[in-house]
């Protein structure tokens, strides 16, 4: 029996459906974000919560990397954020992608530009590649050629991607996995392409692990439903068919590697995140987000064009579909439904954890499975008119269950039975000439009608919902130009300040900086700063600038942003200081006193009777606190507390210019600055710093001054993970990175491995020999196949030539 007709008839078609498909999915995205006004088609802000803060960031620190602009480093020590942090987990969470480095092909002003660009792009791939999944898996069946293209654009337009996925652009690489991985279930199901399916898993799985793994659990399901739904066979063959399965996950995995292991690892020394109990919201809510124009945060975003319920209701009344296929397409889109509201099921989606954000963050698998099941449906053509009765009918009834939601506007409810009444009429019409050129446009016209509200709708709600951001302009390229023009590194830090202008300022505007935010922020980092008085929001992974004169001087910062310009001060210590023999400092819990022992040294005077001497500056500590504080005549300051989920910062109130005068606003600790001791204690400490530190993307080398007594070398950078110096793993001091020196040494070198690329790098040289073996093992069984077979179609030959016993 010949493989299969569908292969011969779906390779044999063009790939217009899939340009289809790509086409669609760009005028609706495009088209909503127009109507909205948003960036890049109007005035509206785009940017908002960690596309600002994150996503933007780091492809502007990408577009860095790839043009050669980060100096002392870049990969994977990235000594820009963080005073210097792991670069190979952020790469493997949100910059691992494909498309990423097309980034580069951009001017560095037009981040923001790219990203959107990439996002677009993202979408239209997504779309392509269902349709092209569509056309193989039902195309000889399908009863136009235009039906995976609007199927395939369908899916990429699914509220997840227009709601979630458009400020989450890294999840985007999951909506284009889940067709991606079916198409591999489907070459495993046929016992093809071998090779080509570890490599795309591998591929799916780089590109973003998080939404991969659960488009994987998404396309396990579907070839369980395959598989099902196939020809008869023996159970052998289906437990080989299985097999083949997890032999291709695990070795596809097992290729990325060397980039899962690392971004693992780096989860398992990050901050921890706040740890929620799933709580599934209420049935009437899930329903609505089944229709367009409908936004909430903390629902699953289910909408996919009215055209993909209706087909699926109606495969339930279709009498010319086998009972299995009839049943289990629809059973399937029910259970992945029923999971995402059981809390077990909630915890394998999400990887075993439950998310601080979105809890619905496996929806594009519920829009994937939906549309698989309506290209299920019109495999064997259109259905007939009491089959759409049925479909409608069935709509009908969810639309009822959700009208007692709040969600469900009166425009959601028109917009979907509108579209609802065009398509189902699409369906109805005659199947030939300009009927069928009607129906595509019905069709047609409702999906991209459809999507483009719904674009319109989430892009205003997320500007009402969430935090927003102001894209890249002229003065942020002038901050950019003014800390460029000032900067010193590796001689001086040169930090972006505040206030701040996203979550990753050292990475979208240059220098180098305390500020830092990633699912990934080493919790040593934030201990750290938080013990100097350093504040926070996203409970403890997004860390702000800290300006304060201490912490300047002990982390080498000579120059920052503030009050609108670049201020340069010498009152700082070079990047590496020899310390005294002695452990390292203990702190307890107040900044003021952990900043003095970390410099060794009293700067900080207490206040008399609430107030500080005249001439020093004064410092107020009150991290749980909200409001404005204010010294005298000096210029207000904000605080924004609230432990854990935010912490402010030490502030500077200015300088005591009278006697007795006392803060107002929110209490806390006071702090009074001598200047003059800090001066005089970074004097005291310079003798024993380094002459001269060069900087690598793999570690750095310090030079002593001769005739140092020995002591602790300490940089001012947090140890995090993968330090080692002098060939031993690196020690702690207070926090920063340090390494014993004796007295005479002249020279420490300390070199950085992302903890986990090592094993990374085994295991996918181990699954690469693996595939490889497989693959030679294949071939050999199939040359000894054929050499058998020919041996013995010449025993059969007319004159028995070549038969006998050795045969």
């Amino acid at each position: 029996m010949p493989k299969s007709n569908i292969t011969e008839s779906a390779g044999a078609r063009p790939l217009l459906p899939s340009a289809l498909a790509a086409v669609l999915a760009v005028a609706a995205v495009c088209g909503g974000d127009a109507v909205a006004r948003v960036f890049p088609f109007g005035p509206r802000r785009r940017a908002v919560n960690d596309l600002a803060n994150q996503f933007v960031p780091f492809h502007a620190y990408l577009w860095d990397v790839l043009h050669g602009r980060t100096p002392g480093g870049g990969f994977p020590l990235d000594w820009r954020a963080g005073w210097g942090t792991s670069f190979l987990p952020d790469y493997g969470t949100y910059l691992s992608s494909p498309f990423a480095p097309l980034v580069a092909l951009f001017p560095r002003g037009d981040v923001e530009y790219a990203v959107y660009a990439l996002t677009v792009l993202k979408t239209a791939v997504a779309a392509a590649a269902m349709a092209f999944l569509l056309n193989r898996m039902y195309g000889p069946g399908l009863p136009a050629r235009w039906w995976p293209g609007v199927l395939g654009a369908a899916y990429a337009l699914c509220g997840w991607s227009l709601a979630e996925g458009a400020y989450n652009p890294m999840w985007l690489d999951g909506l284009i996995a889940f067709p991606l991985l079916c198409l591999v279930g489907e070459w495993v199901r046929e016992g093809r392409r071998p090779l080509l399916g570890p490599l795309t898993v591998a591929v799916c799985w780089c590109a973003n692990f998080y939404t991969a793994h659960m488009a994987t659990l998404g396309a396990a399901l579907v070839l369980l439903v395959r598989i099902a739904t196939g020809p008869a066979g023996r159970d052998v063959r289906v437990a080989r068919v299985l097999v083949r399965a997890v032999v291709t996950t695990v070795l596809g995995a097992g290729l990325a590697a060397p980039v899962l292991v690392p971004v693992f690892l780096g989860s398992l020394h990050a901050h921890p995140g706040v740890e929620r109990e799933f709580v599934p919201v209420a049935g009437a809510d899930v329903l609505a987000r089944l229709f367009p124009v409908t936004y909430s945060f903390a629902t699953p975003a289910a909408f996919v064009c009215t055209v993909v319920p209706l087909l699926v209701a109606a495969l339930l009344f279709r009498r010319d579909v086998p009972g299995r296929e009839r049943w289990l397409w629809p059973g399937l889109c029910a259970a992945v439904v029923a999971s995402m509201q059981w809390g077990p099921a909630h915890l394998v989606w999400h990887a075993f954890a439950t998310p601080n954000g979105s809890p619905y963050r496996q929806t594009f698998v519920l829009a994937g499975v939906l549309v698989l099941a309506a290209g299920a449906a019109l495999a064997r053509g259109l259905p007939d008119r009491r089959a759409l009765l049925g479909g409608a009918a069935v709509v009908l009834a969810l639309a009822a269950g959700a009208l007692p939601s709040a969600l469900l506007t009166r425009w959601a409810l028109l917009l979907g039975l509108a579209g609802l009444a065009a398509v189902a009429g699409a369906l109805l019409l005659p199947r030939r000439g300009r009927y069928g050129l009607l129906a595509a446009l019905l069709v047609a016209g409702t999906l991209v009608g459809q999507a483009a509200a719904t674009t319109a709708h989430a892009d205003r709600e997320r500007l009402a919902h969430l935090d927003d951001y102001p894209p890249w302009g002229p003065e942020h390229a002038r901050r950019a130009a003014a800390l460029a023009a000032a900067d010193g590194w590796p001689a001086y830090r040169t930090d972006p300040g505040l206030p701040r202008v996203a979550g990753n300022d050292p990475l979208l505007l240059g220098g180098q900086g305390a500020a830092y935010y990633s699912s990934h922020t080493p919790a040593v980092l934030t201990r750290t700063l938080a013990a100097l008085g350093g504040g926070w929001t996203s409970r403890g992974r997004n860390l702000l600038s800290l300006d304060n004169p201490v912490t300047d001087a002990l982390f080498g910062v000579g120059a920052r942003w503030r009050d609108g310009r670049v201020v340069r001060h010498d009152t700082f210590l070079p990047l590496v200081t020899v310390r005294p023999p002695g452990p390292g400092p203990a702190y307890g819990p107040s900044p003021f006193r952990n900043q003095e022992l970390l410099l060794g040294a009293r700067v900080y005077g207490a206040p008399r009777a609430g107030a500080c001497p005249v001439g020093s500056e004064v410092f107020l500590w009150a991290p749980d606190a909200t409001g404005t504080a204010r010294l005298g005549a000096n210029a207000p300051v904000r605080l924004l507390g609230g432990q854990p989920k935010r912490r402010a910062a030490l502030v500077s109130l200015g300088v005591q210019r009278a006697a007795g005068e006392r803060p107002s606003g929110p209490r806390g600790e006071l702090g009074c600055l001598d200047h003059g001791r800090l001066r005089a204690a970074v004097a005291a400490l310079r003798p024993r710093a380094a002459v001269s530190v060069s900087l690598t993307a793999h570690g750095l080398r310090a030079v002593l001054p001769p005739g140092g007594g020995g002591g602790t070398a300490v940089v001012a950078a947090p140890r995090i993970a993968g330090w080692s110096c002098e060939g031993a793993p690196a020690r702690s001091y207070g926090g920063l990175l340090a390494v014993p020196v004796t007295p005479g040494r002249t020279s420490v070198s300390c070199s950085f491995r992302p903890p986990g690329l090592r094993a990374g790098l085994v295991a996918g040289a181990a699954a690469l020999v693996a595939l490889v073996a497989l693959r030679a093992g294949a071939r050999t069984r199939a040359r000894a196949r054929a050499r058998s077979g020919s041996g013995s179609a010449g025993g059969r030959g007319p004159a028995g030539t070549g038969g006998g016993a050795g045969s």
